[in-house]
């Protein structure tokens, strides 16, 4: 939690989910991360090492410590002895499920410690004190007479009720110890408040991001317990992301977590045997992108300085060639820069191409007058309850608006828009992600033709909306063109010149590649 609020909650259940089945091993976990673990979260602490095994077998023999009390209790005919033996196995069982349980989330956390376990003193002096009176009441029930008077099911029934109870939490706690180690444990061990992430990250190589001709963009550098993650291109930070210990996950660096980081893209017996033996997963595996670096460095350039974004489509296909977000921020210097990051009014964090949004305008009505643009003039699938239905502002991102220039270009089609082309299998080599191919077909598109500029071989419009500090540029090649190409354009200011001026740069430069 990095408000810190549930912090040693939270650490705690990442421990147990780590522990899986089997546990890390012997002097393979990371008590470390758990505050308080020689202590109040001693139980995580054998769980991680011993795992959903270990943790069961602590249970069970604390559930045979507590069951020996209550027989004792049940069976003896002194009515002292009875009392005395039943509320020491209460003793044991209370603190136990206390303290279990709020390691486990199932309870308030308290600062009792776990019989026979936590490290304390007094506590242990304690719990073999209690054992010691056990022992000797079970010697006095072996001298008893065995003439007294036995217990009817009366005097009997408060004592069963209460050994029932008992039995019954010490259940409870090792259900809810299988739920957070196998059920919830994938969902909290990538959880990027998960210290361990970054620590595998420090000793397992993560896979390299590449352009469409292998170029390294984001690579990992140095020797096995000090590597570190370096993005070659700085302009590309808002698309690429980062990943940090402190500020965890964002762009490509987050939605390709599992291919980078080795859990996906590798065998399954590999992943097994990599989490068994040494509880780290396999080397990350290697991500094409559809970028192409030369094209992405032209308008990176030409958009330096400036706030908006470009992207640039290969209409055959839906490739993304080009997706510049200005300004950008470079991931290598997230320890400098961090809170300015996070203070700066032009939001450089911000993937511009994919999140930001920006009003059509009239822009819609030149491209297909007549048609409503919700949708691009369909019916959205998903009805959401709520109040009084309301028009809701038209707001487009960049690569939206690319999807239209593309549809504008190939007669209506609409193609899926890709950025992630492929992953690098260690033994099958490059393997291709699956295309999704088109995603509808856009109606009542005017003609390019209307739009064509002088070379005959691409077309483009730039407009204003009315009342924005806003220019939106589209642009593509025509059907005689050699490549098929989509273009859109958004710069937050009314520059219908620099706009044009951009776009058909980058035009340039796809053609002449």
């Amino acid at each position: 939690d990095p408000s810190g609020r549930s912090y040693q909650i939270v650490q705690s259940l990442i421990a147990v989910a780590n522990g899986g089945l089997l546990g890390r091993g012997p002097g393979l976990g990371a008590p470390g991360f758990v505050p308080v673990a020689q202590s109040d979260f001693i139980f995580a602490a054998i769980s991680e090492e011993t795992g959903l095994a270990g943790a069961l077998a602590l249970v069970l023999l604390l559930a045979l410590l507590v069951h020996r009390g209550l027989r004792l209790a049940l069976e003896t005919q002194d009515d002292f002895a009875r009392l005395l033996a039943l509320g020491i196995s209460t003793y044991f069982a209370a603190q136990s499920v206390l303290i279990i349980g709020g390691n486990l989330r199932l309870l308030p956390l308290t600062g009792v410690t776990l019989p026979f376990v936590s490290y304390g003193g007094s506590s242990l002096v304690t719990s073999f004190l209690t054992i010691l009176v056990l022992l000797h009441l079970t010697t006095d029930r072996g001298q008893q007479n065995t003439a007294s008077r036995p217990h009817s099911a009366v005097h009997r029934f408060p004592s069963l009720a209460i050994a029932a109870s008992l039995l019954a939490a010490l259940a409870a706690i090792a259900l809810v110890t299988g739920w957070w180690a196998v059920v919830r444990g994938p969902a909290l061990l990538g959880r990027n408040d998960n210290p361990r992430r970054a620590l595998a990250d420090r000793i397992v190589p993560r896979g390299a991001i590449l352009d469409r001709h292998n170029t390294p963009l984001v690579v990992t550098e140095g020797a096995p317990g000090e590597y570190t993650r370096r993005t070659l291109v700085a302009a590309l930070g808002p698309v690429l992301g980062y990943i940090h210990p402190v500020y965890g996950l964002a762009g490509l660096e987050d939605s390709l977590d599992d291919y980078l980081r080795g859990l996906a893209g590798n065998p399954p017996l590999t992943v097994w045997w990599h989490h068994l033996l040494y509880g780290q997963p396999p080397p990350g595996v290697d991500i094409r992108l559809t970028l192409d670096l030369d094209l992405q460095t032209v308008a990176d350039d030409l958009l330096a300085g400036q706030r908006g974004a470009l992207v640039l489509l290969d209409t055959a296909n839906g490739d993304v060639l080009v997706m510049s977000s200005h300004p950008a921020y470079d991931p290598n210097r997230l320890d400098d820069i961090w809170d300015e990051l996070i203070a700066a009014e032009d939001a450089p964090l911000l993937n511009r191409a994919v999140q930001g949004r920006y009003p059509v305008g009239d822009l819609w009505e030149r491209l297909a007058p007549g048609i409503e643009p919700l949708s691009w003039g369909q019916t959205p699938e998903v009805r959401l309850p709520g109040g009084e239905p309301h028009t809701l502002a038209e707001m487009v991102s960049p690569l939206d608006m690319a999807l239209v220039a593309a549809a504008l270009g190939n007669q209506g089609e609409r193609p899926a828009p890709r950025l992630v082309q492929a992953y690098r299998h260690p033994q099958e080599g490059w393997v291709l992600f699956a295309p999704r191919g088109s995603t509808g077909t856009l109606e009542g598109l005017i003609s390019p033709l209307i739009l064509a500029r002088g070379d005959s071989q691409t077309w483009g419009l730039a407009i204003i909306p009315q009342g924005e500090e806003l220019t939106w540029y589209l642009g593509g090649t025509l059907s005689g063109a050699e490549e098929s190409y989509a273009l859109a354009l958004a710069l937050e200011q009314p520059n219908l010149g620099l706009a044009e001026y951009i776009g058909e740069q980058v035009l340039r430069a796809a053609l002449e590649k």
